[in-house]
């Protein structure tokens, strides 16, 4: 499916479930819309390591204009894109059993129509959970942090702790707080590289957070991180 039609996935009834099991990860218990491929992430840059280190800060007001979806692509990609033909990813996870999950919260992205987005590792897509723009009502979940819907998107970042716990037992929900910190330093690299700001947002209510994202009841909400252009 080419990106450009992304605005008008159509929403699955009852072939839901299989379509997100051939997207990659378990399936959703809400309906998603079929599964639209990104734009491929690119694998160099101007910008070394050392740079982005250097220049890496927490911004919390954010420029004019868009996100483009080829920008969106390479952050989701850095933070649990696939870079190894045995499905490993671009963060480490104990055990390699992956329990984040990532979402976008899309106001204002360039090929991409407002709503809540899940990110598909395998075959780097997006599935659509949610339509609408749902900036405002995650701004107010996130104790009326009204800055934060100024920002054209923010990344949701999730964990099933089942995932881990199931193997390492209460220890595993450690192991879940350390992946979603790999994650999130790995979008505060990618957004400097791309030349993009971003902070991790920890402080909010978790019921609100999922209902505003379109949470499943198993995925707990650990970091959000609105992600623009940076502020002149």
């Amino acid at each position: 499916m080419k990106m450009e039609m992304v605005a008008a996935i159509p929403v699955l009834t009852a072939c839901c479930w299989t379509m997100m099991t051939m997207a990659g990860g378990p399936p959703s218990a809400r309906c998603e819309s079929d599964p639209a491929e990104l734009p491929r992430p690119r694998l160099e840059s101007s910008v070394s390591v050392e740079e982005a280190l250097q220049a890496r800060r927490s911004a919390r007001r954010y420029g004019k204009g868009p996100l483009t979806l080829a920008e969106v692509s390479q952050l989701l990609w850095a933070a649990q894109g696939i870079n190894d033909p045995r499905g490993l990813r671009t963060s480490p996870s104990a055990g390699a059993l992956y329990p984040l999950e990532l979402l976008v919260v899309a106001g204002s992205v360039e090929g991409l129509e407002a709503g809540v987005y899940a990110y598909r590792p395998r075959g780097h897509v997006l599935t659509r959970r949610q339509e609408g723009d749902a900036r405002d009502a995650l701004a107010r979940a996130a104790l009326r942090q009204s800055w934060m819907s100024e920002a054209p998107a923010i990344i949701v970042v999730a964990g099933v702790y089942e995932r881990t716990t199931g193997k390492y037992g209460r220890r595993g929900a450690r192991y879940v707080h350390m992946e979603a910190g790999h994650a999130a330093q790995n979008i505060y690299l990618q957004a400097e590289a791309l030349d993009l700001a971003t902070v991790v947002v920890g402080a909010f209510h978790d019921e609100a957070v999922q209902e505003a994202a379109a949470l499943d009841p198993d995925e707990v909400p650990l970091y959000l991180m609105p992600v623009g252009k940076k502020a002149p």
